[in-house]
């Protein structure tokens, strides 16, 4: 089509209000927001709001020039909207765009240099493009796909009180440390605010797809895990369940699994985040299943109609295209990388398809890591094998680990919650002395084809330029490289033509090359998730590999005494959170070599450290930031990555640690400790089976000022036997003896015999809260109105958190 575009220089607002009256979506990206620029917007917006229309915008902290003040305005709104802060983290955020659907099928793209305040929106000077499109048009499905992707970046968060909080305080500190640059912005100064013009793209990597011919897989029938995940997953559908997790460590064939899976079913929808692991998954449906059709829908293209449709999530995430598929119009929906699902592009996606099943595939085996997603498969883990079972049975290839000291002091950089900050870690890093320690590791150990995994773009850089000046043929990839893409880059590895890919994020994931034989790790070990995915880069069979090569600096960062345990094979190994430090125990074929210096740092570390505090505190911070208040119980189970039962180990419960975490009002702090000991037996009751907390939540659902009334094994019989009939997993848990054949059917005298047994009378003579008199059970509290509520409240969140305990680890054989 012939495009419609024309110069805006200035009263760019007026246009977005023009176009806004007619919003079905808005999609606005911008460097920075003044409290003027929303204003003049927010009545608008909230009309499109109220007409039904969905709205994006994505905020920039980049020289933390937007003002709290606008920040806040945006969570006024109220409809189907979301907003986001960019966290830049010192690197250049600069982009001005406004995407706003008008009319069905056509589009308004505004680039330019406006951001979100009122003289860029009214008489400043500014350039801006508009351009009239139909949704076809190539180059708005590729603005919205990027908006998309930025929007839900992994550097991005909601924008609530709690992040508004935190960014006042970063911008507070900028403004003190550098008075000339971060003055305070008036509507008069906005006008003459100039930013740098130079910035590299969100996504300077374009999608790419690279195989070594020596991958590709020549079978068409199951193999190796592939069999006992399928057999699991049958008996997962014929027991009744319509979703599912499968955990199976890289390298063992998770999508040629959800192929031979997907056979069963009519229409598959494989979604994914990333471009690669698209076109390998189409190309392995494709193998398995010849005759059926397939199809992208992403960016580019929107196939419609294809059997198997292989799906960006940044697409979907966007209600104009999920709404072109009815929400029955699959029959599986596949999940891959399913660690990711707990972001809001997932949940949109989740929200509206309604399979007959969802499958769930992740390679990432680190428990804690993964209780965000287990709630989206209803806990329902039907396989699970750890890379160290799979070298074990011959599946993956044996490795042998060096842990190399590292001299960097990481006590002198400043941790900032979940990483090192970056520019003080990078003054660390970027020495001749550091880069000549690191080179006689590698030269020491290495084999033939590595892959270095660098902290930032400066490091990959720097180490590259240190090794090329050592004779050796390297490359560093990273978003910003433009001299190599990816393919040729991996191409050239896999041939011999280079020695080594120093790279910063780009193959934790989705990317495989079975013939690197060494990795070599220069970064402080973060995350413990990420360290497992890229230890799974180096560990595909391969004809010519005999074992990995693992080469890992090891200073003291965090996580540098438990990382190890990663590696072990031993029971004990199960509890990342154990004191004790010993050295791993790994299969036959593999071995672990440390330098004296390392073995003695990671004792000291380990007799010094007290973390498990530390990181509740921390994991509790970062998920209050996400949901914008205090995290129930169950929430902060499921989606903080922390190993929740040290909650209990530590304060006894939940609300204890919430005190300590000194996140409690003075008048739930007295509450709290009149009532602890009715807090702390909720927790710690025994439950063979689920009986007291059904009991429990029947006397909680009559309301927060009579839920410690007595109460009769009559009147808590049906609520009991619906509650643990309406779900199969349950009845199977805890239906399991002839004893409870009554509640099968329902026989409503025998189900309240088995009640007033238990959990009523087993119960009552357990504590000095709960009692059991003339046939009545009570909870014995006495307290003021207020004081009931605030223990209805923490009761209700006690009590769902041990039910789903309960029955989650039930299901998994715990």
């Amino acid at each position: 089509m012939s495009r419609d575009i024309k110069l805006i220089t200035s009263h760019l607002g007026q246009e977005l209000i023009h176009w806004l009256e007619q919003a079905s979506s808005v999609n606005v990206i911008v460097s920075f927001a003044m409290k003027s620029g929303i204003l003049l917007l927010l009545p608008h917006l909230q009309q499109a709001l109220n007409r039904g229309a969905e709205v994006k915008i994505l905020v920039g902290d980049y020289l933390y020039v937007s003002q709290a003040e606008a920040l806040e305005q945006l969570t006024y709104l109220d409809g189907n909207i979301e907003a986001r802060l960019w966290l830049s983290r010192g690197i250049s955020f600069h982009p001005k765009a406004y995407i706003i659907e008008v009319s069905s099928g056509v589009g308004k793209l505004v680039v330019g240099s406006s951001n979100l305040s009122r003289s860029a929106l009214t008489s400043g000077f500014e350039w801006n493009l508009a351009m009239n499109s139909t949704f076809s048009d190539e180059t708005y499905q590729l603005a919205i796909e990027e908006f998309s992707r930025a929007f839900y970046a992994d550097n991005t968060v909601p924008i609530n009180a709690e992040t508004i909080a935190e960014y006042t305080q970063r911008q507070q500190k900028f403004v003190l440390a550098n008075p000339q640059t971060a003055r305070k912005w008036t509507e008069r100064e906005e006008i003459d605010l100039t930013l740098p013009v130079h910035t590299p793209p969100l996504n300077s990597t374009l999608p790419e797809f690279a195989n070594e011919s020596s991958t590709s897989y020549t079978y068409f029938t199951p193999r190796y895990a592939q069999v006992d995940a399928l057999d699991a997953l049958r008996q997962t559908m014929g027991e009744g369940y319509d979703r599912a997790l499968v955990v199976m460590a890289t390298g063992l064939g998770k999508t040629y699994l959800a192929a031979f899976f997907a056979e069963q079913f009519q229409r598959v929808l494989f979604v994914a985040h990333r471009e690669e692991i698209l076109r390998q998954a189409m190309n392995t449906f494709r193998s398995v299943m010849p005759d059926r059709s397939v199809g992208l829908y992403n960016g580019s293209e929107k196939t419609l109609n294809a059997k198997s449709t292989f799906a960006s999530i940044f697409t979907l995430a966007t209600h104009r295209h999920r709404s072109r598929f009815r929400p029955d119009e699959f029959d599986l929906i596949v999940i891959d990388e399913f660690h990711h699902a707990a972001a809001p592009s997932y949940q949109k996606l989740l929200g509206h398809f309604r399979p007959r099943f969802l499958l769930g595939l992740t390679a990432t085996p680190d428990r804690a890591d993964q209780k965000d997603i287990y709630s989206l498969c209803d806990g329902n883990v039907a396989y699970q094998i750890h890379f160290i079972e799979a070298i074990q049975r011959g599946w993956l290839s044996p490795f042998q680990y060096f842990g190399v000291y590292d001299d960097i002091d990481y006590s002198r950089i400043r941790w900032l919650g979940t990483r090192y900050d970056e520019a003080e870690l990078e003054e660390m890093q970027l020495h001749k002395e550091h880069a000549e320690s690191i080179f006689a590791a590698w030269s020491r150990h290495k084999q033939s084809r590595t892959l270095a995994f660098c902290s930032s773009i400066r490091q990959a850089d720097f180490l590259r330029d240190f090794f090329e000046s050592q004779g050796v043929s390297c490359v560093s990839l990273h978003s910003e490289t433009v001299a190599i893409s990816r393919v040729e880059a991996v191409e050239q590895l896999a041939a011999g033509t280079i020695d080594a890919i120093f790279t910063v994020d780009l193959f934790n994931e989705g990317v495989d090359i079975p013939s690197v034989d060494t990795l070599l790790f220069v970064r402080p070990t973060e995350s413990l998730t990420v360290f497992t995915q890229q230890i799974g880069r180096g560990l595909r069979l391969y004809a010519e590999k005999m074992h990995c090569t693992i080469i890992d600096l090891i200073g003291n960062y965090r996580h540098a005494d438990n990382k190890l345990k990663v590696f072990d094979s031993s029971v004990e190994a199960a509890s990342l959170s154990e004191q004790r430090w010993t050295m791993p125990i790994v299969p036959d074929s593999c071995s672990i070599n440390l330098d004296v210096r390392v073995i003695d740092l990671l004792k000291e570390l380990n007799r010094k450290r007290s973390p498990r505090r530390e990181n509740l505190l921390n994991a509790y911070k970062n998920l209050k930031r996400d949901l914008g208040r205090r995290p129930t119980y169950l929430e902060f189970h499921l989606n903080s990555g922390i190993d929740s039962k040290v909650v209990k180990q530590e304060f006894k419960s939940y609300v204890g640690f919430l005190e300590w975490a000194g996140d409690l009002t003075d008048e739930e702090t007295d509450v709290f400790q009149k009532y602890i000991g009715w807090i702390e037996e909720v927790e710690r009751t025994d439950m063979t089976k689920s009986y007291k907390m059904v009991l429990l939540q029947a006397m909680l659902n009559r309301g927060p000022l009579v839920w410690t009334q007595p109460i009769t094994p009559e009147q808590v019989a049906p609520f009991f036997h619906r509650y643990l009939m309406e779900k199969d997993y349950r009845r199977r848990i805890d239906f399991s003896d002839e004893s409870s054949q009554a509640l099968w059917e329902y026989k409503e005298k025998a189900v309240a015999s088995l009640i007033r047994r238990n959990p009523m009378t087993r119960w009552s003579g357990s504590g000095n809260w709960t009692a059991l008199k003339q046939g009545h059970f009570r909870i014995l509290i006495e307290g003021s109105a207020e004081e009931l509520r605030y223990l209805h409240q923490w009761t209700q969140e006690a009590c769902e958190y041990r039910l789903h305990w309960h029955f989650f680890n039930k299901k998994r054989g715990g």
